[in-house]
């Protein structure tokens, strides 16, 4: 019987990439195939994160490979996103560690932090010898970060922080915590408003995980997600320097400008999943045979397959597309808002029918697909679920407020 054709040999993408970005999609991708596919089934059964493997994604360049010195790659953003989606078609979790290392924690020191503050722990973390993590959302806040109660309270010439975070990834690994928290007194030693827009303003902090007060726990009974690691983090009377305080963040910007880089990467990301589940249907369309004939030669069949070859090539292209305007500096969050929703809800709607076609063998761990659906209800809610994106879009459209 004759294999199926990849279905990146069906639409040439190549042809509309550099030599550059090319080399680091095929990087990924052997890396995804040699490193991570190879024992993901049992990772995720025994709920394990595989921490020798940081090292090695930082020795390969990809960790915060879109920032530039430091030790970071300096990368365009079409050639991060191919990381992307090349981690995401192994797992989802192993393209949350690289967003949530490189986006989140190293964008926010790098974006806004001091050379003091970079050097101390960009290079380490690029290495993977340092890990980060990003400490925004709360029990209660979810969706709704300005209704954050964590606070920060000046104390002699330092600041205690005072709080709980949910959902965190990585904290119980991480040496690093980029904590977001309400400043109570913004007013500095000599009475100026020197930490903020206001008495309540929104600052970040560099938080070494070490110091005392600060516990991250691993949150239990996942279904999603299961090979890669999210916390609760407690701030209780965590007492850090001024030169923790990130100097170029004030608000809720700082924070929303690290989500969209997140946001950017799962658009990818997303489509690397979407494909892994289509090549799992195809690989059986053309194997299993019912009725004398391969299941593929049905006409049903057919039609699914090809609804969902579409939506990844669509996919794949408005990524694309939203990464040639990152490029030239014209990517706005609406944009980041419509390909967050297009990529999330159309892989999961694949991985939906990519089980259909794989019949009852298709929830078993033989298959990647059940993995990938349950990882992808997870991205459906990070980062800004489908409704908070609709509600963006909307309001880019209609010039009115739903929020």
């Amino acid at each position: 019987m004759t294999a199926a054709p990849r279905i990146d040999a069906v639409f040439d993408l190549d042809a509309l990439l550099t030599d550059d970005e090319r080399d680091w999609q095929q990087l990924a991708r052997a890396f995804a195939q040699e490193r991570i596919l190879p024992v993901i089934e049992a990772d995720f059964e025994a709920a394990h994160f595989r921490r020798e493997l940081v090292p090695e994604l930082g020795a390969a360049g990809f960790l915060g490979m879109h920032l530039s010195g430091y030790g970071c790659a300096g990368a365009g953003a079409v050639a991060y996103g191919l990381v992307c989606l090349e981690l995401e078609a192994a797992d989802s979790g192993w393209r949350t560690f690289v967003s949530v290392q490189g986006s989140l924690a190293m964008s926010a020191i790098h974006t806004y932090g001091s050379e003091e503050q970079k050097q101390r722990w960009l290079p380490g973390m690029a290495a993977g010898d340092l890990i980060g993590c990003f400490a925004l959302t709360e029990p209660q806040g979810g969706s709704d970060p300005a209704a954050m109660t964590t606070v920060a309270r000046r104390d002699g010439d330092g600041w205690v922080l005072d709080g709980a975070k949910r959902w965190i990834g990585l904290a119980s690994l991480a040496d690093v915590a980029v904590v977001w928290a309400r400043v109570e007194d913004a007013s500095g030693p000599d009475g100026s408003n020197a930490y903020g827009a206001g008495a309540r303003a929104v600052r970040g902090f560099l938080v070494p995980t070490s110091t005392p007060g600060f516990t991250a726990t691993p949150i239990d009974g996942k279904l999603s997600m299961r090979a890669s690691v999210q916390c609760d983090i407690e701030l209780a009377g965590v007492r850090v320097g001024d030169d923790a305080l990130l100097p170029g963040a004030s608000g809720l910007s700082g924070p929303f400008g690290c989500l969209n880089e997140a946001r950017y990467g799962i658009v990818w990301g997303a489509m690397g999943a979407a494909r892994s589940c289509l090549e799992a249907a195809l690989e059986r369309s053309v194997a299993r045979e019912v009725f004398g004939r391969p299941i593929g030669a049905n006409q049903l069949t057919q039609a699914k397959l090809a609804d969902m070859f579409l939506e990844v090539e669509k996919g794949v292209l408005l990524a694309l597309h939203l990464g040639r305007l990152k490029e030239r500096g014209a990517l706005t969050a609406a944009q980041i808002s419509v390909g967050k929703l297009n990529s999330v809800r159309e892989a999961l709607e694949i991985a939906h029918q990519s089980r259909s076609i794989l019949a009852g063998d298709g929830i078993t761990n033989a298959w990647p697909v059940m993995r990938h659906a349950a990882n992808l209800e997870s991205v459906r809610t990070y980062e800004g679920t489908d409704e908070i994106h609709q509600l963006v879009i909307g309001r880019e459209l209609t010039g009115l407020s739903a929020f």
